[in-house]
């Protein structure tokens, strides 16, 4: 009898809105962190020879003296920033070509070799002047490879020639600081893919009030996907030995997680029917209308994420004017919707409300949390008080964090509130906010399409051998072709019922090609059963085919199935 009450005072104890005693336990962001959820909003910059080839990736065949930049004006990149409400700007300073647009001693292929200034250009100091003078704070994407020393994209600095490694490491090590040291303080450290080269030491002295982008001091994660899309729930918690990995994703969110490491969302501008983050000619066609744009907001930022949205200079050194336009429509819907709410308060405890002055058409609310004590809320519901006097269900949510933007239909109320239904403690809200938008955008029907699997391979009963491994190879260049993570599932159709026995595949010696070599860290057979993770976190390269090697065994009674693929969305 003591046991079961034991056991029903801690069910209850865990049903509870605030789960006692657990407050001290929540990981909370640091400095750097807040400040970068505060952004909400930041600008990529993406530029490099490739914007002269017309590619994704440098192929080394423009000729240095062309790059000669005429109008280069990183001011006129802040102005665009601010026009769409960014709070910083993120420049590739090195992509994977290895072309440096800063002056640096470690390489003979960057802006110093170009006719800009006569080499003595540098717009790394350039564009951190342009920042400070618009209130803009500067971070860094500097890649850990570089393809003229063969560690190419989704290397994370090794090189393929081992005897190269440590020279290699010294380069990079030496780019790292000077980035670090020679232009002010920098916000965010961006490691594409992950970096496998040792900089703890570097980072713990010269970007200790920095977010870090993977690696294994990452303290934000890459969200999976390049469509401007945050899962939902957004926790940003994950577990250590997750996020010390370099390459954790959205999809490692652990709502007990012991880590605090928030998701950051990049997304091309150029993604309408296309997918570019290098400036070419005729790319107007491809600038996302304002409806995915907003679209995408709501389901960035909208989920407590940041978005970084890419911007593309052409190879005079400007952002066209038709893509600043673009950003410019995009900062001012933004405002038109969010700038004036109805009605605003703030508060610590299981439920706020907002009252009108009197019946008030309402179809939107903000949450957001005051961070400083972690994310907290985990379950929420809003509800209206009619002109009938009665309280009705609006909306019911789970994950809050910096902002959650929640849409209804058009309701007429005197009163909105919130009650926290479950939280790990005490809410901290900072703001509870009501608007009534109006807009002539079609934007709030999430119309994608979903992702389906779709068959790529089957096996007979014959196919695999309980008593040896059958190694087979799957090509998944047709389906892995976009920036993103798939799953791959062994679905058995059928089994052979009449041998009595259960019937099961194991599998061993996974082994991932991607970008022209082995994968290792990109590729993870998951807890459940039959299914695997892939994660391709670079652009793809058509020349280089994307394929699974894994060998089968049949376990127990044979079957028969199917080997399907999806891309997985949010």
């Amino acid at each position: 009898m003591k046991q079961i009450t034991l056991t029903i005072l801690i069910l209850l104890s865990f049903l509870s809105p605030v789960a006692q005693g657990q407050e001290n336990k929540i990981p909370l962001p640091t400095e750097a962190q807040l400040r970068w959820h505060n952004y909400e909003r930041v600008m990529f910059v993406h530029y490099g020879p490739a914007a002269w080839q017309g590619r994704e990736y440098d192929n080394f065949t423009t000729p240095l003296d062309r790059l000669k930049v005429p109008d280069l004006n990183t001011d006129q990149w802040c102005e665009v920033a601010r026009s769409w409400g960014a709070g910083m700007v993120l420049f590739v300073a090195k992509h994977c070509g290895g072309f440096c647009w800063w002056q640096t001693g470690t390489s003979d292929y960057g802006v110093k070799e170009i006719p800009w200034q006569n080499g003595k250009g540098d717009v790394l100091k350039d564009l951190s002047e342009s920042c400070k003078k618009y209130g803009l704070d500067l971070g860094v994407y500097i890649y850990p490879g570089d393809d003229r020393w063969g560690a190419g994209i989704g290397s994370g600095g090794i090189t393929q020639d081992p005897s190269k490694q440590e020279a290699y490491n010294k380069v990079f090590r030496t780019q790292l600081i000077e980035v670090l040291t020679q232009y002010g303080p920098i916000s965010e450290v961006w490691f594409d893919g992950n970096c496998r080269i040792p900089v703890k030491d570097i980072l713990d002295k010269y970007a200790s009030n920095s977010v870090i982008f993977q690696g294994e001091q990452a303290n934000l994660r890459w969200v999976g996907n390049e469509d401007g899309y945050a899962p939902y729930p957004n926790w940003y918690t994950v577990k250590k030995e997750d996020l010390t990995s370099g390459v954790s994703t959205a999809l490692h969110s652990d709502v007990e997680g012991d880590c605090y490491a928030p998701v950051e969302v990049d997304v091309p501008l150029l993604k309408n029917k296309g997918h570019k983050w290098f400036w070419a000619p005729g790319c107007d066609t491809l600038l996302m209308t304002q409806e995915q744009l907003m679209n995408l907001y709501y389901k960035s930022v909208g989920r407590g994420s940041v978005l970084l949205l890419n911007s593309t200079p052409d190879t005079t050194g400007v952002i066209p004017h038709t893509h600043a336009a673009v950003y410019q429509a995009f900062g001012k819907e933004i405002e038109n919707r969010f700038a004036h709410p109805l009605k605003q308060t703030a508060g610590n405890g299981d439920m706020l409300e907002l009252e009108f002055s009197g019946p008030t058409t309402v179809n939107h609310c903000i949450l957001q949390e005051d961070l400083s004590g972690g994310q907290r809320v985990l379950a929420y519901q809003l509800e209206g008080y009619t002109e009938d006097n009665q309280w009705i269900p609006v909306y019911k949510g789970s994950s809050i964090g910096n902002k959650k933007i929640d849409h209804f239909p058009s309701l007429r109320l005197k009163k909105l509130r919130v009650h926290f239904t479950q939280s790990k403690a005490t809410p901290l809200i900072k703001k509870f906010s009501a608007f009534h938008v109006v807009s002539e955008l079609d934007d709030l029907q999430d119309d994608r399409l979903q992702d389906k699997p779709q068959v790529i391979e089957t096996w007979s009963a014959k196919t695999f051998n309980p008593d040896r491994w059958t190694e087979i190879s799957l090509d998944l260049t047709p389906y892995v072709n976009q920036i993103g993570e798939y799953e791959i599932v062994f679905s058995r159709l059928a089994t052979d019922y009449l041998s009595n026995k259960p019937s099961d595949l194991e599998f061993k010696d996974p082994v991932l090609f991607m970008y022209g070599e082995k994968q290792l860290s990109s590729l993870a057979l998951l807890p459940k059963k039959h299914t695997f993770r892939i994660t391709r976190s670079q652009q793809t390269l058509d020349e280089f085919p994307t394929t699974l090697n894994v060998k089968v065994k049949n376990k127990g009674a044979s079957s028969i199935g199917e080997i399907t693929i999806k891309r997985l969305t949010y």
